[in-house]
Formats: structure tokens, sequence, C-alpha cells
């Protein structure tokens, strides 16, 4: 008796889903992929406070050598506090996780004390003129496209990696070299 109605729904599915060309559909399945790949593929979190984290377009300002930073948008996916601590890449030999702040009307750039602090299902902003993690020391030019591999330490011990991408960016006066109020 029901079996009838229940047929008829099931050729109606699939009459509609062979409507779309093969084309499309592996078209919209490549935009899917492409789409879950953007952080999912970058970053690969561990268990621990790490593994609710994530973090949306990692980048490295592109730069010849010396100083650059990474900028991108932390996402705390759990119901607890996430702290950032430290971090690292092979890039650089010395990295600080760093604030843009005013001193007596001048911005300068300075560690964060406590380090980057995301709010339980919240996010916190890497961002030129704002917090960002420092890479000093670079001794290889970092060119656009390039993939430069990052771990973050999360307060409780466990490290969170990502690749963030090299991008031309010359906004404000971002300089990131000696001399531009760097303490």
């Amino acid at each position: 008796m029901y079996l009838r109605p229940v047929c008829l729904l099931a050729a109606a599915v699939v009459a509609l889903s062979g409507c779309g060309s093969t084309a499309d559909t592996a078209k919209t399945a490549d935009t899917v992929a492409q789409s879950r790949s953007t952080v999912a593929a970058e970053a690969r979190p561990p268990a621990g406070a790490a593994a609710g984290l994530s973090i949306t377009d990692p980048w490295v300002k592109t730069a010849e050598k010396g100083m650059t930073a990474a900028f991108g948008t932390l996402v705390n996916n759990t119901d607890a506090e996430v702290t950032i601590v430290a971090g690292a890449s092979p890039l650089s030999p010395m990295i600080e996780l760093h604030e843009v702040v005013d001193s007596e009307g001048k911005m300068i750039m300075r560690p964060k004390e406590g380090g980057f602090v995301i709010p339980p299902r919240g996010t916190h902003e890497l961002r030129p003129g704002g917090d960002h993690i420092m890479l000093m020391g670079v001794a290889e030019e970092v060119k656009p496209g390039a993939r430069i591999p990052f771990t973050l330490t999360v307060k409780d011990g466990q490290p969170f990696e990502f690749t963030a991408v090299g991008k031309d960016f010359a906004g404000g006066k971002e300089d990131y070299q000696p001399g531009m109020g760097h303490k």
C-alpha cells in the first residue's frame, strides 16, 4: 500500500538528480572539496585543547629576508578558552606572538603578554596593524604562493599545526624591519 508512493518518490529523486550534467556534478564536488580543504588540509590539530582549534586564511607577508609576519583568524570550536603561548616555523629561528599598541601617540609592536586568547566558540584575528605572529631572522625569501609550515603551542602544551601561504601586502606602513618602533 505505502510501497507505491515510496517508489514514485525514489524515481523522482533519481530523475531529478540526473538533470545536472556530470561536469556540473564534478565541478560542484570539486568546489566543496576545495572549500573544505582550505582549512582542514592546512590545519592538522591533534587531541587536547588544540583539537578544537582551526585557522582561516593563514598567510605570511612576502619578504626578501629579515622580518615578516603571519596572519589569519584563529577559530576556537570548543566550550573552553584556548590560549596560544608560542609559535615555531622552519622559516624562522625566532618567533614571537606580537601586538601593535599605541604608546605615547606612536604605534609600536611588542610581544603580547599572555599570548593570544581565543574565547569559547569565538575567534581571534591576526592582522596587519594588530596581533600577529612575528618571524625574525628569516634567511630565505618568502615569495607569493610559498607554503610555510607553522606550529603553535597551546597553553596546555598541545601543538597546533597549519600551513600559511606567502602573499604580497602593501597596506599601511607595515614594514616589520628594525627601526619600525619594534620593542
